[in-house]
């Protein structure tokens, strides 16, 4: 079996699974509601307080369906009890960013500020302090929809491996390159 599709999801307290005759899970908690489409061939169920996916044959299909059902209905069920925080940080002179509700503005460099309109289910917080780099902060019950968003801020401005400079995100290790060197 799976090594990943074996294992059951575990529903924290406040949690609900719904499961519909069409194969849509809806997972509703605390932080929101998450829908997700399953493959016809997938059966899940609830059985005491964990969601159980298992899968009719071992054909390779549906070796790789069962593990990516679980990890999906897995991440809805982290999103929705505790959800998901990315944080991105702007690396260089003069680089600076402001939320503004859900549009989302930076100076990048450019001869023109960026204006990043974001999608209702992210939460954005821009942290600017003193001596360090601005921090922008997303949080969401979607990991999905986070990623893709940290992606798109990030593809802006990437960092360049000369001076580091660009949007990176926290934590991230970026590979250096040496400058050029002077020949005698």
């Amino acid at each position: 079996m799976s090594r990943i599709g074996k294992l059951p999801v575990n529903l924290p307290h406040g949690v609900t699974v719904n499961i519909s005759d069409t194969n849509v899970v809806s997972v509703k908690g605390p932080l929101g509601e998450l829908t997700q489409k399953i493959d016809g061939d997938m059966k899940v169920e609830v059985v005491d307080n964990t969601i159980v996916i298992t899968r009719p044959t071992d054909s390779k299909n549906h070796k790789s369906l069962h593990g990516l059902y679980r990890a999906l209905i897995a991440n809805m069920v982290t999103g929705v009890s505790q959800g998901f925080k990315k944080e991105l940080e702007l690396v260089g002179v003069g680089y600076r960013a402001e939320a503004k509700g859900q549009l989302l503005e930076m100076s990048l460099g450019f001869s023109h500020d960026v204006i990043m309109q974001l999608p209702e289910e992210v939460k954005v917080e821009t942290k600017t302090e003193r001596r360090s780099n601005p921090i922008i902060t997303l949080t969401c019950a979607d990991k999905q929809l986070i990623g893709h968003v940290a992606a798109k801020i990030r593809s802006l401005r990437p960092p360049e491996p000369y001076k580091g400079k660009g949007i990176k995100f926290v934590g991230e290790q970026l590979r250096r390159k040496a400058g050029k060197s002077a020949s005698v």
